[in-house]
């Protein structure tokens, strides 16, 4: 019965359609997400973040010309959390740090990171052994919280918002901003972790593709590592 019950859960986990199905729902929901954070509560810059997260997602769909060539819905869900954190606890905080803030940045960061790690490892010939796979995650990382850094700032500027020009002293925005490149960077490594040891080695993330774009990926493997 055990053995009987693990198959079904692994043809589970392994099927196209209900990954696809999965992971367009998150799509609507970032989707749905933006347009509120933008129309209702006027704020542009996580309305944008769940743009291009959504956007991101459905990049191997557009490419390959087929809706169930998506990622694993665990990825996306993982996105999704700094976002359903903000709907669901904005103004919370967690030893006097506020939850839908800085804690929401670090995970947001590492989140797109992720995305972008799984897309390349699963769609493209790209491989990379275990070390630089969380080596790549973690820079990754870095780079996104730097962008998102110069977002805020330019947001501050042109759009009126408070996220890091909010009247404190320039050296306390300059040490914060240190602080959430340090957790950012922390964020990074967990989920360079997360990739290696569960989407590349336990997620089945090509298995719940269709044929054809598995085909394509490793027809052009082959074609590289002929020519090289």
């Amino acid at each position: 019965m055990p053995r009987t019950t693990q198959s079904g859960l692994h043809r589970l986990v392994r099927s196209r359609r209900l990954n696809a199905l999965l992971a367009w729902l998150f799509v609507g929901f970032l989707t749905a997400v933006a347009i509120a954070s933008v129309v209702t509560n006027n704020d542009h810059v996580w309305g944008g973040f769940a743009l291009i997260v959504a956007a991101l997602t459905v990049v191997p769909a557009i490419v390959h010309r087929e809706v169930q060539a998506m990622l694993p819905w665990e990825v996306i869900a993982l996105a999704s959390l700094p976002i359903v954190a903000r709907v669901l606890v904005r103004g919370e905080t967690i030893g006097g740090m506020t939850f839908t803030g800085r804690v929401s940045t670090y995970l947001a960061v590492a989140a797109i990171a992720l995305i972008i790690a799984v897309e390349l490892d699963v769609f493209t010939p790209v491989r990379m052994n275990h070390s630089f796979a969380v080596f790549f995650v973690v820079i990754a990382t870095m780079a996104a919280a730097g962008v998102w850094a110069v977002v805020q700032w330019l947001s501050d500027i042109y759009l009126g918002t408070a996220l890091l020009l909010n009247g404190r002293p320039e050296a306390v925005i300059e040490t914060t901003m240190m602080w959430d490149f340090v957790a950012a960077t922390f964020a990074g490594l967990l989920a360079g972790l997360l990739f290696e040891y569960y989407f590349r080695r336990r997620a089945y993330s090509r298995e719940r593709l269709p044929a054809e774009v598995v085909e394509a990926t490793e027809l052009t493997e082959s074609e590289m590592g002929g020519s090289s």
